[in-house]
């Protein structure tokens, strides 16, 4: 049981996404139901992003202004 356990562990570890979020540098065109993209752009103040969250079908996306920590964020090199 305890090795059933420790694998099951350690599995959750190797899958986890690593804490950091990608800032991407223009909102993407598609966007899942319910995922949220964080994109710089000149809509949002100084120190913050624009943080979209996709929407099911006939349901506009949500958009809103956060600021996120130094560690939690880094600039995307591939543009959508």
């Amino acid at each position: 049981m305890r090795i059933l356990v420790s694998a099951g562990v350690l599995w959750c570890f190797a899958c986890l996404p690593c804490s950091a979020q990608t800032i991407l540098k223009s909102e993407p065109l598609v966007l899942a139901p319910y995922e949220v993209a964080f994109v710089k752009d000149a809509s949002c103040p100084s120190g913050k992003v624009l943080k979209v969250t996709g929407a099911i079908r006939g349901l506009h996306r949500r958009k809103a202004c956060v600021a996120l920590a130094g560690e939690q964020a880094s600039l995307a090199a591939a543009t959508p």
